[in-house]
């Protein structure tokens, strides 16, 4: 009973460390249609995707607790169909934090086998301050696969790919096949510097293969929904490639000579991209990730 106590604290705790930062009440969920039946909702944590049509509501990650009726109601604007299944790119709380809330509702909610072990356990992010107790059994997926998990709906062939330990080790892209829409997950995001979580089998140099997985099924005319940031395109990922490519180039040979994390951030190896790139996550601190992936594990 402790045990459970002690859980349940520490669940309050971290959300409400992440509530404090988030007016919640003041949220607006923006659709976009991405294609026929696809739609991007844009509100507070991680993109989600929908794909509405006769058989019902796909939907690809779910943000925070405190938005799921913003959420229900913003889908139900575009369909009137239950919201049959549910896809979680990987646990982060910004895009698995409503899956209590539509489990309860009836949603199956699926995921790949190591976002269902990390939601079953809990865990940290140091860096970004935040706990995570274990989630309750209504949230965990319910399905969970190891290397992709397709699904035959709304006039479409939709798949689901794990990808390479990048972001975290439980990463996976949605692909529409027919309608030329992929969902990333946070592997990819837009015009920001992203977060990579090594505490969750996240990989700086990952990111790359992850991203090289991602762009052989995407073509010119390919509708990109990314984790965090507006609608994109295979232009806009090539970019988020050679960006982190070269920060890595730039920062793997002085982390390799032992200079220390200060002296590598004083040589603003992101100089050239901080203008596009920082407004959201600040260059520092994008330094210290990519610096802290490629530094030598202590033993």
């Amino acid at each position: 009973m402790k045990q459970v106590l002690f859980a349940l604290a520490l669940a309050a705790l971290s959300f409400g460390a992440i509530a404090q930062q988030r007016n919640f009440d003041a949220v607006q969920i923006k659709t976009t249609q991405v294609a026929p039946g696809i739609y991007m909702l844009e509100g507070e944590g991680g993109n989600i995707g929908v794909s509405a049509g006769e058989d019902g509501v796909f939907l690809i990650d779910d943000q925070f607790a405190p938005l799921s009726h913003k959420i229900m109601t913003a889908v139900k604007a575009v369909s009137e169909k239950p919201i049959r299944f549910l896809m979680n790119t990987h646990w982060h709380g910004d895009h698995v934090g409503g899956n209590e809330n539509f489990g309860k509702a009836g949603t199956v909610i699926i995921a790949h086998d190591n976002v269902y072990k990390r939601m079953s356990v809990g865990g940290a992010i140091t860096m970004l301050k935040q706990n995570y107790a274990p989630y309750p059994k209504a949230a965990l997926p319910t399905v969970s696969f190891s290397q992709s998990a397709t699904f035959h709906l709304n006039g479409d062939d939709v798949k689901s790919t794990h990808l390479p330990p990048a972001h975290t080790d439980g990463d996976s892209f949605v692909r529409f096949t027919k309608a030329n829409v992929v969902h990333t997950g946070d592997v990819f995001a837009a015009y920001r510097y992203p977060f990579i979580d090594p505490e969750s089998g996240g990989s700086v140099k990952g990111v790359l293969r992850a991203i090289d997985v991602i762009l052989p099924t995407i073509d010119d005319n390919t509708k990109v929904i990314p984790g965090h940031g507006g609608l994109s395109s295979k232009k806009d990922v090539l970019a988020y490639r050679k960006m982190v490519a070269t920060v890595i180039a730039k920062v793997e040979p002085m982390v390799k000579s032992g200079k220390t994390l200060q002296e590598v951030i004083d040589a603003k190896p992101t100089k050239e991209f901080d203008e596009e790139w920082g407004k959201f996550r600040k260059p520092e601190a994008f330094v210290e990730i990519v610096y802290n992936g490629l530094a030598p594990k202590k033993k």
